[in-house]
C-alpha cells in the first residue's frame, strides 16, 4: 500500500523495519531473562517473533505481493511494537524512539491508514501494559544499542528516500520526454489529415463508426500543362515546383473553412459542409469564393514561375458541385480515409476535366446556390464524360455582392 493505496510500500524500508522490530523485541526480552531468569512467557515470546520473522520473510520472497499482505505485516509490526513499548515500562527514551521509527515507517501510507495504525499502536500499548505479567527497564547500554539500531535505520530510510525521489524524478523525465516525443509524432501525423477533420475527431463530434447523407459542395482542381512541365524539370525541380503551388492552395482553402480531402499529383480535392458547416448555401459560397482567390493567386504565382526561367507555366482548371454524397470514414480496420462517395463527387471532378484554362466550371445546383453572390457566365449544356445527359453548367467569373 502506497500513498494511492494501490501498491504495496517497498520491500527495503519495510524490510529493514520489520528486522528493527525484532531486534528491539528480542533485546528487551533478552534485558528481561537476564533480570528475572527464563520466565515462560520470555520463551513463548521468543519463539512468536523467530516464528514473525521467517514468515514475514518468507512471504516478502514471494513473487506476488498484494497490499492485504502487506496491511497483516504492519499489523503485526505494530503490535509488536506497542507491546514492545510497553514492557518497556514507557521509558521515555527507547520509547520516544521506537515511536519516531514508527511514524517514519508509516510516511509511505495514506493520512487515513496511519491514523488507524497510530491508534491500534496506542489502544496495545496500553492494553498489553495492563495484561503483560511483567515489564523490564533497560539499562543505559541497552538503550544506546537501541539508540544506535534506530539511528541505522532512520539513516538507510532518509537514504532510500532520497534514491526513490531521485529514481522517480528519472521516470518523470523519462515519461515527459516520451510525451514530448508522443506529440510531435502526433503532430507530424496530423498533416496527413485536413485540420477540419482533425478538430472533428479531438473535439468527439466525428468518430471512426459513422458515415451519414449530407448536402456538399465539391471542388476539383488539377494544373493543365504540368505533365509537360514535368518532362522539363529534374525532380528536386519539380517537387518544389509543386510544393509551392499546393501550399498556397492549401492555405487558402483552410481561411475559407475547406476540408482537404485529397492530393494527388497536381491534383486536389476540397468540399464544404462536413465536418463543419454554416449552411448550403453559404458552403456553396465559401467554395466558389475559394476557387476565385485560388485563381488570383494562381495568376501570381505563375508570373514567378516565369520571371524564374519556365516558359508556359501550367494553368489551373476547377470544377465545383454542390448535391448529396455520402460522407465519413471509408476503408479497412488497418487504413481509413474521410472521404465522399456519390454521384456528385463524380460530377465535380468531371467538370474539372471539362473547364478551360484558368476556368471555375459550376453545375446547376452550385449556381443555384450562389448566383445572387456570384457573377457566372452560362456554358450551356455540356456532354460530360460518364453521364447519359447534357449537364448545365456555368462559369464563374468573380463576386458581385458577397453575403457573409
Amino acid at each position: 500500500m502506497s500513498i494511492d493505496n494501490t501498491k504495496a510500500p517497498h520491500s527495503t524500508p519495510e524490510s529493514l523495519f520489520r528486522l528493527l522490530t525484532f531486534s528491539i523485541a528480542s533485546l528487551s526480552i533478552a534485558s528481561a531473562s537476564q533480570q528475572g531468569g527464563f520466565h515462560p512467557f520470555i520463551i513463548i515470546t521468543l519463539g512468536f517473533l523467530v516464528v514473525y520473522l521467517g514468515v514475514g520473510y518468507y512471504l516478502k520472497s514471494r513473487p506476488k505481493q498484494t497490499v492485504r499482505n502487506s496491511d497483516i505485516y504492519v499489523a503485526a509490526d505494530t503490535l509488536i511494537l506497542a507491546a514492545t513499548v510497553a514492557f518497556v515500562s514507557f521509558a521515555p527514551l527507547p520509547s520516544s524512539m521506537i515511536c519516531v521509527a514508527y511514524l517514519v515507517a508509516l510516511l509511505g501510507y495514506s493520512s487515513a491508514y496511519r491514523l488507524v495504525f497510530i491508534l491500534v499502536f496506542l489502544v496495545t500499548s496500553g492494553l498489553s501494559y495492563l495484561l503483560l505479567p511483567f515489564t523490564v527497564i533497560l539499562s543505559d547500554t541497552e538503550t544506546l544499542v537501541i539508540f544506535l539500531m534506530l539511528a541505522i535505520y532512520l539513516a538507510i530510510s532518509i537514504q532510500y528516500g532520497l534514491d526513490k525521489n531521485v529514481q522517480l524524478a528519472e521516470q518523470l523525465n523519462s515519461v515527459n520526454k516520451e510525451n514530448s516525443d508522443l506529440a510531435h509524432q502526433s503532430f507530424n501525423l496530423s498533416k496527413y489529415l485536413s485540420p477540419t477533420i482533425r478538430r472533428a475527431l479531438a473535439s468527439g463530434r466525428q468518430t471512426t463508426q459513422l458515415s451519414k447523407e449530407k448536402n456538399i459542395t465539391i471542388f476539383f482542381s488539377d494544373l493543365a500543362g504540368f505533365t509537360q512541365l514535368a518532362e522539363r524539370l529534374d525532380a528536386d525541380d519539380l517537387a518544389l515546383f509543386l510544393n509551392i503551388y499546393l501550399t498556397e492552395m492549401s492555405e487558402i482553402a483552410l481561411r475559407f473553412g475547406g476540408t482537404i480531402d485529397k492530393i494527388i499529383g497536381d491534383s486536389i480535392m476540397v468540399f464544404f459542409g462536413d465536418p463543419e458547416s454554416r449552411g448550403i448555401e453559404k458552403d456553396a459560397l465559401s467554395c466558389v469564393s475559394m476557387a476565385l482567390t485560388m485563381r488570383e493567386a494562381m495568376t501570381k504565382i505563375r508570373q514567378r514561375w516565369q520571371a524564374a526561367g519556365i516558359e508556359n507555366p501550367p494553368s489551373i482548371r476547377m470544377g465545383i458541385n454542390s448535391g448529396l454524397c455520402k460522407v465519413g470514414h471509408f476503408g479497412s480496420e488497418h487504413h481509413l480515409t474521410y472521404t465522399l462517395l456519390g454521384q456528385a463527387v463524380n460530377l465535380a471532378s468531371r467538370l474539372e476535366a471539362a473547364a478551360d484554362n484558368e476556368e471555375i466550371l459550376i453545375s446547376l445546383s452550385t449556381y443555384s446556390l450562389v448566383k445572387d453572390p456570384v457573377s457566372c457566365t452560362p456554358k450551356g449544356q455540356l456532354a460530360i464524360k460518364g453521364f447519359s445527359k447534357p449537364i448545365i453548367a456555368y462559369s464563374a467569373t468573380g463576386l458581385s455582392n458577397v453575403r457573409s
